[in-house]
């Protein structure tokens, strides 16, 4: 095997790697189940790398995220359910009747018009196709996606139908009496109902950030950067001192805390 542009090569990689008897063990032994999680875990890798700016990862990430696809692909054609054409062909015919716009009659829409006419297709979609059982307004939204990812579509969804606050401060007025609710089984002692309250309370931070029209998963990764970068400061400010984190007191990493706030205001 040799490396190729062609997709082609890399449908015949991962033949090889799942031919039995002369294929690779662990390929082996995978199944849609087992390799879902890597799948995810890829597409991670792939929004880290838009995060860092880094052209060069994002590229790699992309390959290990195609990489899933085939996967998959080379698994449901080995079931006989379908093969990595029918997984092109079905993007393809699913872009093509989702952009009328393009490649259709309608013409001159606004971002918010395309926005509402994809909705509409998918609307449509979801009512050609055959469902085992009636879906209530909250149907559709995949239990494996990330939580914060979860939550926002479920809010959305029962938006919709007017299950939602007016404005971001009536959120804000929700967050305050859940943390009013954590606060009290804290005091109670009753640490498992503090945990299921705390869960309450990230379902609405993720809601006032959808009233913020902010992505809650964007905005935690943002949070998270930044967190590493304070902390990043307060670890090189005490190795100036011959120091390490683990040999100051809490007081003097809060202070220099501070101290990486006011130096990114500035």
């Amino acid at each position: 095997m040799t490396p190729s542009r062609d997709i082609g090569r890399l449908l015949e990689i991962m033949a090889a790697l799942r031919t039995p008897g002369v294929g690779c063990p662990w390929d082996l032994q995978q199944s849609f189940a087992t390799i879902a999680p890597y799948t995810i875990e890829e597409a991670y890798e792939v929004a880290d790398a838009i995060e860092r700016g880094d052209l060069e990862h994002l590229r790699e990430e992309l390959g290990d995220l195609l990489l899933q696809v085939v996967f998959h692909a080379r698994m449901g054609e080995e079931s006989g359910a379908f093969d990595f054409g029918g997984v092109v062909e079905a993007i393809t015919e699913k872009m093509i009747r989702r952009h009328p716009h393009v490649f259709g009659d309608a013409r001159d829409l606004t971002p918010n018009e395309v926005k509402a006419l994809w909705g509409q297709i998918k609307a449509e979609e979801k009512r050609a196709r055959p469902a085992p059982q009636a879906e209530g307004a909250l149907g559709g939204v995949p239990a494996g996606l990330p939580a914060l990812t979860r939550a926002l579509k479920l809010q959305e969804k029962a938006g919709k139908v007017g299950f939602d606050w007016n404005d971001a401060r009536a959120v804000l007025a929700k967050i305050r009496e859940e943390i009013d609710e954590v606060e009290a089984e804290i005091d109670a002692g009753e640490q498992q109902a503090a945990a299921e309250e705390v869960g309450d309370l990230l379902f609405v931070v993720v809601n006032l950030a959808r009233h913020l029209q902010a992505d809650p998963e964007t905005a935690l990764r943002g949070a998270n950067v930044k967190f590493e970068r304070r902390f990043g400061y307060i670890e090189g400010a005490l190795a100036a001192q011959g120091r390490r984190p683990e040999q100051a007191t809490l007081a003097e990493m809060d202070a220099l805390w501070n101290e990486a706030k006011a130096r990114e205001k500035g």
